[in-house]
């Protein structure tokens, strides 16, 4: 584990006041960790600008397995992206709707372009794509 270094931040009293409410709200013991997640999110959202290096990330698919060959679409998308696809997650939310969560790792550019595709498949209801870092240099 590498050494910690502490530093020291100033800021506005409201402005303080209105993040511990915030991370207290969002269940952090202190500031530190909070601060750290903030740190951490902005490294993370750099990578992803720069489109650079291997990620991961999450697409939930909320569609009507009804609508005409939509399960085959999203079905064919997975496996001509094999290599990306790490995991897919399928629940049946009624006796129409589908919920599903894909999991997909590689090069930014990829993951994103086939995230935004299966998003972007005619029938899909709602789509959501959550980007991270596979961790490496991340502490």
């Amino acid at each position: 584990m590498s050494e910690l270094i502490r530093f020291s931040v100033s800021a506005d009293d409201q402005l303080v006041e209105r993040f511990d409410e915030l991370i207290h709200d969002q269940g952090y013991v202190n500031r530190s960790e909070a601060v750290r997640d903030l740190m951490r999110n902005a490294l993370i959202e750099r990578q992803w600008e720069a489109a650079e290096g291997e990620a991961v990330g999450t697409v939930t698919l909320v569609y009507d397995h009804h609508s005409r060959d939509l399960s085959n679409k999203l079905t064919d998308h997975q496996h001509s992206h094999h290599n990306e696809i790490v995991s897919t997650l399928h629940i049946h939310l009624d006796s129409h709707h589908c919920l599903e969560v894909v999991v997909l790792r590689g090069e930014i550019r990829a993951i994103d372009r086939l995230a935004s595709q299966l998003i972007g498949t005619k029938g899909v209801k709602h789509g959501r794509f959550v980007a991270t870092t596979t961790g490496e240099g991340i502490t």
